[in-house]
Parts: C-alpha cells; sequence; structure tokens
C-alpha cells in the first residue's frame, strides 16, 4: 500500500504534498508553486479564507512542517502501488476527455465529488480547468449512476458563490430542470436537482433567472405533488428560495403550489408553511388562500400545534389573508384565533409575540 500522509501535509491548492511549504499572511499554508501561481495570477486574496492580502504577500518557509513531511517519509518507505489513486489533474482530464470509458467516467465524478466536498481552493480548480461543461453533459447521461454523481458534483461546485453565476451562464439551470423533470434517474436525482436549484438561487440575480427558465417552477410544483419525502421537502425548500422574487410567487401560484403546500402544512412540514407565508405577500396567493376551502382551520392548527418557526409563519400567513378578506378574518374570529394569539402574547420569540399582537388589531378593527 502507498503512504497514508496526513491531510495536513498535502497543499490546499493541488492537494498533493508540499515539497516546499511556506505560511501565507492569513496563516495558512501552501506549497510554495501552488500559491506563487495563485499570486501571479492577479489574486491578491488567500484561496482558504478569501481575505484581502497585502499588495505584496510575504511567504514564509514552514521549516517545521516540512521536516516532519520529510521524516514521515523517511520513517514509512513507499512499498510498491498495484493501483495508485489519481491525481486531481487526471481525474478531470479523464473527466473531460471524449474518449474515457462510461466506467472512467463514473469513478472520476466520484473522486473528484470526495476531493471538492470540503476544499474550496479545490472547486475553483475545477471550474477554472474547463470541466463544467463535461459536468454539464454527465448529467444529461442516460446512466442514473453517472446522472446523480454529476448532480453531486454540480452541487458541490454551487456551494461557493463566485461559482453560482458562472454556473447558470455556462447552462445549468436547463440540466438540472430536465433531472428534475427525469423519472427515470436514482432516488437521489430529483432531490439532488432541487438542492441545486436552492443553492444558485441563493444569488439574486439567479432567482429571477431561474424563475423565468421554461418549467423550471412546474417541475418544483410537480416534485412538491408527486415526489417522495426528501423529494418533496427539496422542492419547497427550493420554492421558498426562488419565492423571495416577487414575479416566483406568482408562478408558483400559477402552477397550483398552494393547494398542496396547504396539504403539507397540515401535515406537519414546517418548510411548507414558511414558503405559504412568502405566497401570502402577493394578491394571487392571497386570493387563493381565501377561496380554498379549510385553508383558515389548518392554519389554526399550525397555531396550535406547530413548531416555534411554523407558528411564526401561520401568523403571518393569517395576517396577509385577513387583512385582505373580512371573511377570512370572520372565519378566522369563528376558529378562536384571537384567543390564541392573546397567548402567544407571552411567547418568548419575539417575531411572535409581534406578529400575533399585529393579527390581534387585524382581527379587531
Amino acid at each position: 500500500m502507498a503512504i497514508q500522509f496526513p491531510d495536513d501535509f498535502k497543499c490546499p491548492i493541488s492537494l498533493e504534498i508540499m515539497s516546499d511549504p511556506v505560511i501565507l499572511s492569513s496563516g495558512h499554508t501552501f506549497d510554495r508553486s501552488s500559491i506563487q501561481r495563485w499570486l501571479d495570477s492577479g489574486n491578491r486574496t488567500c484561496p482558504i479564507t478569501k481575505l484581502p492580502l497585502p499588495r505584496h504577500p510575504y511567504l514564509i518557509p514552514n521549516h517545521a512542517l516540512r521536516s516532519l513531511i520529510s521524516n514521515f517519509t523517511l520513517a514509512s518507505p513507499p512499498k510498491p502501488q498495484s493501483n495508485p489513486e489519481p491525481q486531481p489533474q487526471a481525474l478531470i482530464s479523464s473527466l473531460t476527455s471524449p474518449s474515457s470509458p462510461l466506467h472512467s467516467n463514473l469513478d472520476s465524478l466520484r473522486q473528484l465529488n470526495r476531493l471538492s466536498k470540503r476544499n474550496p481552493v479545490f472547486r475553483q480548480r475545477i471550474t477554472e480547468s474547463g470541466a463544467v461543461s463535461a459536468v454539464l453533459n454527465f448529467v444529461a447521461s442516460e446512466d442514473p449512476s453517472i446522472r446523480e454523481a454529476a448532480l453531486s458534483l454540480l452541487l458541490n461546485l454551487s456551494l461557493d458563490d463566485d461559482n453560482k453565476v458562472g454556473l447558470v451562464a455556462e447552462g445549468a439551470i436547463g440540466r438540472v430542470v430536465a433531472a428534475l423533470q427525469s423519472e427515470d434517474g436514482t432516488p437521489n436525482c430529483r432531490a439532488l436537482a432541487a438542492t441545486i436549484l436552492t443553492s444558485l438561487a441563493v444569488v439574486e440575480v439567479n432567482k429571477a433567472t431561474i424563475g423565468a427558465y421554461p418549467f423550471a417552477i412546474r417541475a418544483l410544483v410537480s416534485l412538491l405533488r408527486d415526489g417522495n419525502g426528501r423529494e418533496r421537502k427539496e422542492a419547497a425548500t427550493a420554492l421558498y428560495t426562488l419565492c423571495s422574487f416577487p414575479e416566483n410567487k406568482r408562478r408558483a401560484v400559477e402552477w397550483g403550489a398552494l393547494p398542496i403546500l396547504i396539504q403539507m402544512a397540515d401535515s406537519g412540514v414546517d418548510r411548507a408553511v414558511e414558503v405559504l407565508g412568502l405566497l401570502a405577500k402577493c394578491r394571487e396567493g392571497r386570493e387563493e388562500m381565501a377561496r380554498f376551502d379549510g385553508c383558515v382551520p389548518i392554519l389554526v392548527r399550525v397555531l396550535r400545534n406547530g413548531s416555534s418557526r411554523a407558528v411564526q409563519h401561520a401568523l403571518s400567513t393569517l395576517n396577509s389573508i385577513c387583512s385582505n378578506s373580512e371573511q377570512v378574518g370572520s372565519e378566522a374570529r369563528r376558529d378562536g384565533v384571537l384567543d390564541i394569539c392573546l397567548g402567544l402574547l407571552e411567547d418568548e420569540s419575539e417575531k411572535i409575540r409581534r406578529n400575533a399582537s399585529s393579527l390581534i388589531q387585524v382581527l379587531r378593527l
């Protein structure tokens, strides 16, 4: 077997054992050649912390670590390797090569997933290598295992804000929505696709782009209706993130999200109540909730039995719809909402107390 070097011996940029470790002013250690290439490219932030560096950063030799690496190597002479682990660049090259067989692509995707999961520097290295287009092509693969591995890697790449807009520009939304709509993947594929949309939508400009993409919100609503437990929760989370953008609220209502969310709220899904709170802020959402038979009793049950977060959003939803409909306000009063709100004025959550006080004022008008 090969020597199992401690992770601290590996350069965060190259992921290879350091031969000349140096300390950056941020306190992090890199191999000299790797950090020098980073600086020579015009970067003036630490690759790990993203904090600014001096105009002329000092590279201080890490003699202690260099000695540890040397002593470790001498004390543990390598044995012949029958199947050495590929280096990161080799994995990227294999992934982007048109001649690589499917089993090799799957192995490369899985190893790149493992390497990129907790390493922002390596994620940046993948995006800068031009490998994203290959990853997106694998998202459309007919092989379910390859599709899942590609979606997992795409999710890892989307974790960094610097990548979110770039991934959308390279066509990620179309591939992800297609995976969201497909029913022939692994059990994780559609849930992963919904999670990727949530991650991309953290950047404000992407909310509008995703919402305007044909069938994106409709696909999430379909998953909300027909998916398994995890898929429905991930779809609700994606809608929650997207619907902070006004136009997306109307789209979600138009594609029939409200009845499904109300039923999910009655089943104790907190995220569904949170999305209802957002949709109640648009006219179309309030009007449909007012027409939905049983909406108020379900929200009242949430007030009585829900978690603190669910109660907060149920109060917000009732505030919105009762303020705009006398009929709904009358129903809420008949169902005992005033008494519930009076009790909530003593709640330990300041948001619940504030929302309860506001709803009391609405119902007493």
